[in-house]
């Protein structure tokens, strides 16, 4: 704000001071300009009058009038600007008047032009300042504050139309983040406590089986048919705590993730559109050959915002795992179904793994060298269930190709 309110003042003192030069420079110079102009004609007059003849002022332009000294002592007094000439011993007063100069006319417009454009300019710089530059530096520290995790910052209402979608988005991230620590609390609670429980249920068959195990180990039972009582006991705790384990595995593989999904229904195109925006110029920036075909637009079912998540996580894979040489959209439909297929050249996933890509935490041979979580195609799949869609994978003519089925509207 300070620097902006600095070049205001230095703009405005710049103004004035080349108005200021503007009126010196054309000012000296009319001035010359008109003492020219009525000496000529003083002059003119002067040698009429030598050569004896009557002078005619009726051509002047800016001598009104001539009077030679007598003992009237009003010689000197006139209403008019005068000049005194001695001719042939004589005192001659030739009054004339100033007119505005076309130079005068021009310091004027040219005066009125600047300020007209400084006022304009002033009133632009003053529009920044107050409705640009300090709404941006109210809200420049609440990106750092949210970044140090304080999602209680308070962030005022601004319904300026450069920064009132800005600072609405900004709230709602502020409340979303606030939303996830909670449920991430609530959910680290609710683990603490379900292993806590599962843990306690584990200890009374473990201690069965380490009790069994132990008698088994001493020959405390002599009868075959009773060994063969106890080891099916063993087994049985050991199903039995099996269950916990698969309980807790799948709690933990389940519920770590929070996808929320919105129902409602959406054009195609709609979503076609958001993907050509976020990737057609990063293709072209990596030198891939970038292809979507036509298609015949439709409305589908889902949540459209997710539906470009899951085509975002897929052609990320795509630009990853692919050889980088081409990557197409295709559609095609399928009963009640619009079919999506993201295709990829150079798929470098054996066979044998393809049945694996949309499990949880689960990365390929082909991964060995790239980051990842192993995490996208399993979001994908959570995502397109919640929408009522499907996914599936195939690798054709060692192309990779993921299709994303969605049901109509």
């Amino acid at each position: 704000m300070k620097k902006i309110d600095k070049i205001i003042i230095i703009y405005l003192i710049f103004i004035i001071l080349v108005l200021f030069a503007i009126n010196i420079f054309f000012f000296n110079a009319s001035k010359h300009s008109e003492n020219k102009e009525y000496n000529v004609e003083i002059e003119r007059l002067s040698r009429e009058i030598e050569t004896g003849n009557t002078p005619d002022i009726s051509g002047c332009k800016y001598v009104v009038g001539y009077e030679k000294q007598s003992d009237d002592e009003d010689f000197f007094k006139s209403n008019y600007s005068y000049a005194i000439k001695m001719i042939d011993g004589g005192l001659y007063r030739f009054d004339y008047k100033l007119m505005v100069s076309s130079n005068l006319k021009l310091i004027i417009a040219t005066d009125v032009v600047l300020v007209i454009v400084s006022f304009l300019i002033v009133i632009v710089l003053l529009y920044i300042r107050n409705r640009i530059m300090k709404p941006f530096n109210r809200i420049s520290e609440l990106p750092y504050e949210l970044a140090k995790g304080n999602l209680t910052v308070p962030i005022e209402e601004n319904k300026n139309r450069f920064f009132g979608k800005f600072t609405w988005g900004l709230d709602m991230l502020r409340e979303k983040l606030e939303d996830n620590k909670r449920k991430e609390l609530e959910l680290q609670k609710e683990k603490q406590t379900l292993v806590l429980s599962i843990s306690h249920d584990i200890k009374t068959p473990l201690s069965a089986i380490k009790l069994s195990s132990k008698a088994l180990s001493k020959g405390i039972y002599k009868d075959e048919e009773k060994k063969i009582e106890v080891a099916e006991g063993i087994n049985a705790k050991a199903d039995e705590i099996e269950g916990f384990v698969a309980d807790l595995i799948e709690s933990a593989g389940d519920d770590f993730l929070n996808l929320e999904v919105k129902d409602g229904d959406f054009y195609v195109s709609n979503l076609v559109d958001e993907i050509k925006r976020y990737y057609i110029d990063k293709f072209e920036l990596n030198k891939t050959e970038f292809v979507i075909e036509d298609f015949k637009d439709c409305i589908v079912k889902g949540d459209v915002d997710r539906s470009v998540e899951v085509l975002q996580n897929i052609l990320e894979n795509a630009i990853k795992y692919g050889d980088g040489k081409n990557v197409s959209i295709s559609f095609s439909d399928e009963e009640n179904c619009r079919l999506i297929t993201v295709t990829n050249s150079g798929c470098t996933l054996a066979p044998a793994e393809l049945v694996h890509v949309f499990d949880s935490f689960w990365r390929g041979s082909n991964s060995e060298t790239k980051s990842g979580s192993g995490l996208g195609l399993y979001i994908c799949r959570k995502l397109m269930h919640a929408m009522n869609g499907d996914i599936f994978a195939q690798i054709k003519d060692g192309n990779m190709c993921v299709t994303t089925v969605f049901v109509r509207g």
